[in-house]
């Protein structure tokens, strides 16, 4: 059973990235976390440390008190202390944030993505979404998109794919103006575990899809 953090403690976990849940922090810091059950040190090189579904729900649960540490709650946004989001497609790059640093530090928010299905389920398996990611689908398809290499939308409306809410449940639409592209995000996004689907708008016969998590 996991137990209560101290306030030291919660400052840490409430700066964890938003999507991935890594944390950082002094090695106290993060090995009183593992003791206490709220996250967990990945056994592969670097060797960050990621909540655990009990310390995702500690970060999303209510506080008596607002956290000193403050973070975005719009997709595809950087907070305020700078954790990493995943690009939806129409926002500015922050800076600093293209080229092949900004490649690894999204390979690594799916790799721990992916290690946060293993540890959320029975058998192990990452072939399927998680529950963070169907309760943030916008985030966590771009986050899919962009660590396989697509490229998001600029604030300009140039190529580059663009993740939007829909009225569905548990759907997301994608917009890539170049048909290659976009049967590419479709690849990709089925190979994460997304049932897919190509449509067209009636009014403007734009081309786009509709991906949902799979559940089987």
């Amino acid at each position: 059973m996991a137990l209560s953090p101290t306030a030291a403690q919660r400052r840490v976990i409430d700066a964890a990235d938003p999507v991935t849940g890594r944390l950082k922090g002094t090695e106290a810091q993060l090995a009183a976390l593992v003791k206490r059950g709220l996250a967990f040190r990945h056994p592969r090189p670097p060797h960050d440390h990621f909540l655990t579904p009990a310390g995702h729900r500690i970060r999303e649960a209510p506080e008596e008190e607002e956290a000193e540490t403050p973070r975005s709650e719009e997709p595809g946004r950087p907070g305020a202390g700078g954790v990493f989001a995943a690009r939806v497609g129409g926002e500015e790059a922050s800076a600093g944030g293209d080229g092949a640093a900004r490649l690894r530090e999204v390979r690594g928010a799916w790799q721990g993505l992916l290690e946060l299905r293993r540890m959320t389920r029975p058998d192990g398996a990452t072939d399927l979404p998680c529950a963070w990611e169907r309760t943030h689908l916008v985030r966590a398809a771009a986050l899919a998109l962009e660590a396989a290499g697509h490229r998001p939308a600029g604030p300009d409306g140039d190529d580059g794919y663009r993740v939007r809410a829909t009225p569905q449940p548990e759907a997301v639409a994608v917009y890539e103006p170049d048909g290659t592209a976009l049967r590419g995000c479709a690849a990709t996004l089925e190979g994460a575990g997304w049932q897919v689907g190509e449509h067209t708008e009636p009014r403007t016969r734009v081309r786009y899809l509709l991906a949902s998590p799979r559940k089987v």
